[in-house]
């Protein structure tokens, strides 16, 4: 989905016209009307002024895989441990990976378990 129409139906979520949007962001409608349309690009600092208004992460507007995830996640825990993963041997991250898919399992397990009740 493009960079445009991602926007344009983050702001239809919020019953927000956009105008304002614009009022949010610090912009004028007919910018946000040029991002939905595609005939303009916002930059780098509108991208964030965006995500923030809209409340999701920079990637998940910008990159079509991206899961959408809120603005600003309140428990930076798990993400400061993911960044040390390539602090472990190779060894060691392929263990924590088998862990990683032995809970998932788990957890699906269970899920279904509860949703055939």
């Amino acid at each position: 989905m493009p960079l445009g129409d991602r926007i344009r139906s983050l702001r239809n979520e919020l019953n927000w016209s956009q105008s304002d949007l614009a009022t949010r962001i610090g912009a004028d409608t007919g910018q946000i009307s040029r991002y939905e349309t595609g005939k303009m690009t916002p930059g780098a600092d509108v991208v964030v002024k965006l995500a923030e208004a809209l409340n999701v992460s920079c990637d998940h507007l910008l990159i079509d895989a991206a899961p959408r995830r809120p603005f600003d996640a309140p428990d930076h825990h798990l993400g400061d441990r993911l960044a040390q993963l390539d602090e472990l041997t190779d060894e060691d991250r392929t263990a924590l990976l088998h862990m990683l898919d032995a809970l998932i399992a788990k957890n699906r397990v269970r899920n279904a378990l509860r949703d055939a009740s």
